[in-house]
């Protein structure tokens, strides 16, 4: 049994860490999280051309066809590079309209965002929304499947978020009719309609991690303490081996919920909870130890260190925090037992 990345989907990664090598630098991710929205078109455009919008999308909707899997895989890309925009939430809404979209609005909505010619985002029962304002079109699931809003009678108030590369906002005004109340019961959970971006995101932070370990592994290389690289005293050899072992079991836990999805495996909803909690508090923890191992310099506004961080603060509770897919897990494990007796 081969556990490993496919050729193709090897490939895949590849081209895309080096696509966001050359055109999403840090530099480049601080200057669109000054924007107002976080949005760059021209990196957009280049993501389109890439086919990263139509990812998932069916090649009858002009996507490119592919699973679950390969999007993990460039998610995870996307999670090294800190990319900004709203490439997550349109995979979101896309993932949405697949699921519980008609034919009409499937191909209302999925041809231009494969085309990269609309951009979406997703109000699930809530009226915080990220990417809202570089939305085209937000979208939404009511007892007559999924919806649009109005989004020029809404009123768009940009919330303080500790992720400024991933900008959040609330909606009032307009007419917003009730969420997650679609006849057919199996959409009636958020869970199953946030499946999907929930693996991405998971995958996102997988990337993140990997890069706060290369740094910090790096960086405890070369900085100098007491005459000695401080990569050689055993307390900061511990903390990148702990995060060593945070980042490859989030991967794996990540890629199997991936593999499920794709599968329709009945574990997927087991599997994806399993994977977010432990992303949620894995991220978080490697973040605090590359801090630990950076010293002072990883707080500060010109060290890198910092974007990844406050990505994986924000990502934390993003599609429910891990206390939410713990309480999740013990349901879905729990139920089945129960209806034996």
């Amino acid at each position: 049994m081969d556990f490993d990345l496919s050729k193709p989907q090897k490939l895949l990664k590849q081209s895309a860490r080096d696509f966001l090598a050359r055109e999403c630098k840090p530099e480049r991710v601080r200057a669109i999280m000054a924007t107002e929205t976080a949005d760059d078109r021209a990196l957009w455009s280049a993501i389109a051309d890439q086919g990263w919008p139509g990812l998932i999308i069916p090649e009858t909707y002009g996507g490119l066809g592919l699973g679950v899997v390969e999007l993990a895989a460039v998610a995870e890309e996307m999670g090294r590079a800190c990319m900004p925009g709203p490439l997550l939430s349109t995979i979101f809404a896309s993932a949405v309209v697949m699921r519980a979209g008609t034919e009409e609005q499937k191909r209302r909505w999925l041809e231009p965002i494969a085309a990269g010619e609309m951009r979406a985002t997703v109000a699930l029962g809530t009226e915080f929304v990220f990417d809202a304002e570089a939305a085209d079109v937000i979208l939404t699931v009511t007892a007559n499947g999924v919806e649009a809003l109005d989004k020029s009678a809404l009123t768009l108030t940009r919330l303080p978020s500790m992720d400024e590369t991933r900008k959040v906002y609330s909606l009032s005004g307009g007419e917003r009719p009730d969420r997650l109340i679609h006849p057919d019961p199996a959409l009636q959970g958020r869970e199953d309609l946030t499946a999907v971006p929930t693996v991405a995101l998971c995958a996102e932070m997988v990337g993140g991690m990997q890069w706060v370990l290369d740094t910090s592994v790096e960086y405890a290389k070369t900085r100098q303490q007491f005459g000695r690289a401080i990569g050689s005293f055993q307390a900061v050899q511990q903390l990148c081996a702990d995060m060593l072992l945070l980042t490859e079991s989030s991967r794996t836990a990540t890629y199997y919920a991936a593999w499920a999805l794709a599968t329709d495996d009945p574990a997927a909803p087991l599997a994806v909870s399993m994977a977010k909690a432990y992303c949620s508090d894995a991220s978080r923890e490697v973040g605090n130890k590359g801090i630990q191992v950076h010293g002072g310099i990883g707080f500060t506004w010109e060290h890198d260190l910092q974007l990844y961080y406050k990505r994986s603060k924000a990502s934390e509770t993003l599609f429910g925090d891990a206390t939410f897919h713990r309480e999740r897990i013990a349901t879905l494990v729990i139920d089945p037992v129960l209806t034996h007796f």
